[in-house]
């Protein structure tokens, strides 16, 4: 598949697509139970997960990179999406509570800018998921699925990219222990072999997700006048 926001849609709508954003919704719900009155910023392409806080959050946006493509989101609503440019985002600093980047670090031009851009928006006591394909798992490498483009990572890679960033790692979790092929049979096991997976091979999972604050300990403070400032649109 070619990786734009047409044809990640188009996967999302087939029935492994939609067992794909159950399984992982799975995970990100237990990470965040809710989000009430929170500032929720979706990052890369979130749309088949920010259904899980919509209707707590204060505001709830999806900001999709450029160089995947508009996608309209909630559909049959009012838009909540953007187009953004990864290294420069739209949005005022610290001004975000819960960050959720999934379909974008692995395909961010410079990953370590998109990083330093989540970094800048979010809150001192924010927080931030990232979901990237497993480098260690058949997902990342079969091109039929959104995880099996870009650059894929270990947790220990994730890990270290984060910490060079100014993150602090507090949580790592993994999904997709289903294989990236088969039949109904397999998408009808997919629960089963989701609890297995994680008790027995943990490090196998498609996706490696891992929850982050900002570490703000380390920080250098800039001299006064080269303060950037950046104007939130409305």
């Amino acid at each position: 598949m070619r990786l734009d926001a047409p044809s990640i849609a188009d996967f999302y709508a087939t029935p492994r697509g939609a067992a794909t954003a159950r399984l992982i919704r799975a995970r990100l719900r237990d990470f965040w139970p809710e989000a009430r009155g929170h500032e929720v910023l979706g990052l890369g392409y979130p749309a088949p997960y920010l259904r899980l806080w919509r209707d707590q959050a204060a505001r709830c946006i999806a900001a999709v990179p450029a160089q995947i493509g508009a996608a309209p989101w909630p559909i049959a609503r009012p838009g909540l999406s953007a187009l953004v440019e990864d290294d420069a985002l739209p949005f005022a600093d610290v001004s975000i509570d819960r960050l959720l980047l999934i379909h974008g670090l692995e395909h961010a031009e410079t990953a370590r800018r998109l990083l330093r851009e989540a970094w800048r928006v979010l809150r001192p006591e924010g927080r931030m998921i990232v979901v990237v394909p497993n480098r260690a798992s058949s997902w990342a490498y079969l091109d039929r699925t959104p995880f099996g483009h870009g650059q894929p990572y270990s947790p220990s890679q994730l890990g270290r990219m984060l910490a060079d960033s100014l993150f602090r790692v507090e949580r790592r979790d993994a999904a997709l222990f289903l294989p990236p092929l088969g039949g109904r049979a397999i998408l009808r096991a997919a629960p089963l072999i989701e609890r297995a997976g994680r008790r027995i091979a943990a490090q196998a999972g498609g996706v490696v997700i891992t929850e982050a604050t900002k570490d703000v300990a380390g920080l250098i403070p800039l001299r006064a006048g080269r303060r950037r400032l950046v104007l939130a649109e409305r």
